[in-house]
């Protein structure tokens, strides 16, 4: 199952064979307050900075998120998108929960974006699907209702297998379309949480073989040694079946820990990616080193 996400140049492909999708999540305001102040105030000059750390970090694509409470959030989303889009041609993740921000990001995007996202209740479904199909995006599908997050992997499956039958029955969007986030929970408020998500994971990919991706953020907040546990639980999380994740790409811990368990599980052919990585790092240590002396 490949899922196809493109910008005007470039194109990835998610699926279990193809490298590790890794979705920069850094354009979100959320816990920014100093963005969030700029904004509000109209200044997307800070997005300039967030793209490039994320390019050099080694990003797939780049989620984008203009959730700031009293603005207009469709016209900053509408002009995020276009200024991303003239900074780099990594694809786009278009993340809004409000219908009309998502509309106006995917009128002013160039390319197919993938949507995030859409939940189990009937009201979201018939709101954004629409807009998936018109404007031939893909979408990220969480399997829950009414702000209930299910604690039993089953309920997922079953709230999964709701969204698809309504997504390609109805609208008529393509099954390798639709993405599944199996719902991450903070493993600080419970250590079998992990194991619920793996689970998850591990019956969607068995019934649907449909291509994955969470918020990986999620699993280590409120914990020390946050990348470590990113680093140890993404691995873990590939091997049940998952094929992207909206992070940190500034991490390098966690971005090398993906790109081992990408060549480790045969989707990095001949190691390429993974010495690429290798000489770029060392050539950026090199550099510092030469600079600092």
């Amino acid at each position: 199952m490949h899922t196809v996400i493109s910008s005007e140049t470039r194109e990835v492909v998610i699926g279990s064979d193809r490298p590790f999708c890794l979705i920069g999540e850094r354009i979100n305001p959320t816990g920014r307050r100093i963005f969030a102040e700029q904004l509000r105030g109209g200044d997307l000059s800070r997005i300039a900075i967030d793209v490039e750390q994320q390019v050099a970090g080694g990003a797939t694509m780049l989620d984008v998120n203009m959730g700031v409470p009293l603005a207009d959030e469709a016209e900053l989303l509408s002009r995020a998108v276009t200024m991303i889009q003239e900074l780099t041609d990594l694809p786009l993740c278009i993340d809004s929960s409000v219908v009309e921000a998502l509309e106006a990001g995917l009128a002013a995007y160039k390319g197919k974006a993938l949507v995030n996202s859409v939940t189990g209740e009937r009201e979201r479904l018939d709101a954004i699907l629409p807009l998936v199909a018109r404007y031939g995006a893909a979408v990220i599908a969480l399997p829950n209702e009414e702000d209930e997050i299910p604690e039993e992997p089953e309920k997922r499956l079953e709230i999964t297998r709701k969204i698809v039958d309504i997504a390609t029955g109805e609208y008529g969007i393509p099954l390798e379309d639709i993405v599944v986030d199996p719902l991450a929970m903070p493993v600080g408020a419970d250590t079998t949480l992990v194991r619920t998500t793996l689970r998850t994971i591990e019956l969607i990919r068995d019934e649907f073989g449909l291509n994955m991706t969470l918020g990986a953020s999620n699993v280590s907040f409120g914990m020390p040694g946050r990348h470590a546990l990113g680093a140890a639980f993404l691995p873990m999380a590939m091997h049940a079946g998952l094929t992207s994740a909206v992070m940190d790409v500034r991490a390098a811990q966690i971005v090398e820990a993906v790109k081992a368990a990408d060549l480790l599980m045969g989707n990095d052919d001949w190691g390429a990616n993974w010495i690429a990585a290798y000489r770029a790092a060392q050539a950026a240590q090199a550099a510092q080193t030469a600079v600092a002396s």
